[in-house]
């Protein structure tokens, strides 16, 4: 199984490879390549700072990829850049990345970022309200608990605590699903106030949207000693600061607050046809007080000044 499973991983390594060859976007000079793992604020940020870079005359692409290819890809220089580093839930699949010097974890891009497991309000005050409590209401929670996209680091936990029964999770069965699809489940069962656990984070519009708990009680084995709460951090691949310094000094500059992220996406879940990119730079448009701190010693490719160039793309934005 376990040979399988890594020739899979290969092989959507290649393709990916393959992908980027195809395109273009592998060339040296000016490209810059971030992979997205397609959660919403990865994706809101990703899509700024491609925008941000095109604006400054960088051919910046996003691609879509999992948390295990993004790593491989950057190991592999067959991508740059990638925003959306949760630690210390992520340790288990980047640590080895950053040991063997192919991936820089550069800059915290946000903290006081939460990543555990969560519940509905009403089965918190029912009772639930620990990691150790989740086994005692089994039958409750049909013996399930629901997590986001294969192969995701907060699955890897999930599935790690009931391999080896912790907190006596050995009967639970995880739950794989897409971030839209795993939300989607959860608020059908609030709405029908039935039990569920699954993967919660914030920033997020889940946290306005559901009224919704964390769990205490997670440890340094699973999310985290302090319940979850964690750092956000921007990796690159082994080299690129070298090759692209004015481009890694903008990344350096280039972190969030909280709030910030909290109130994009909340602004995404109350308009169908609010994208992450407009929501993003719509944000940004009306608070010049976050963004130009990002170009502070920054240039364009050319080596005009940084400010003006993004701020003739925000011109753009309505």
């Amino acid at each position: 199984m376990y040979c399988v499973q890594k020739m899979k991983r290969l092989i959507v390594v290649a393709a990916f490879a393959a992908t980027l060859l195809l395109s273009g976007t592998a060339l040296a000079g000016k490209s810059v390549r971030f992979v997205n793992v397609g959660w919403t604020g990865v994706t809101v940020k990703t899509e700024l700072g491609v925008n941000i870079l095109r604006s400054l005359g960088y051919d910046a692409e996003n691609l879509l990829v999992s948390v295990p290819i993004a790593y491989k890809a950057m190991s592999m220089n067959e991508a740059d850049v990638f925003l959306g580093n949760w630690m210390p839930s992520m340790q288990s699949i980047a640590q080895q990345f950053f040991d063997d010097g192919s991936v820089v974890n550069l800059v915290a891009n946000m903290t006081g970022a939460k990543y555990t497991l969560a519940v509905p309000a009403y089965v918190q005050e029912a009772g639930l309200k620990d990691f150790s409590d989740i086994a005692k209401y089994a039958d409750k929670l049909d013996h399930k608990i629901y997590g986001i996209e294969e192969g995701n680091d907060g699955n890897e936990i999930i599935q790690a605590m009931i391999d080896k029964d912790m907190f006596g999770l050995g009967g639970f069965e995880l739950v794989p699903s897409s971030e839209a699809g795993m939300l989607a489940q959860v608020q059908d069962a609030v709405r029908e106030k039935r039990w569920i656990v699954f993967l919660g984070w914030a920033p997020h519009s889940m946290n306005e949207r559901i009224d919704m708990r964390y769990l205490t009680g997670s440890t340094a084995e699973t999310f985290g000693g302090n319940d979850g709460t964690a750092t956000v951090y921007t990796n690159v691949r082994a080299g690129f600061p070298q090759e692209m310094p004015n481009v890694t000094r903008f990344l350096k500059n280039f972190t969030f607050p909280v709030s910030m992220m909290n109130q994009i996406m909340t602004e995404m879940s109350k308009s169908d046809n609010l994208g992450t990119e407009k929501a993003g730079l719509q944000w940004v448009k009306r608070h010049p007080e976050i963004y130009r701190p990002w170009f502070e010693g920054v240039t364009t490719a050319d080596g005009k000044p940084a400010l003006p160039a993004f701020e003739k793309r925000l011109a753009e934005v309505e």
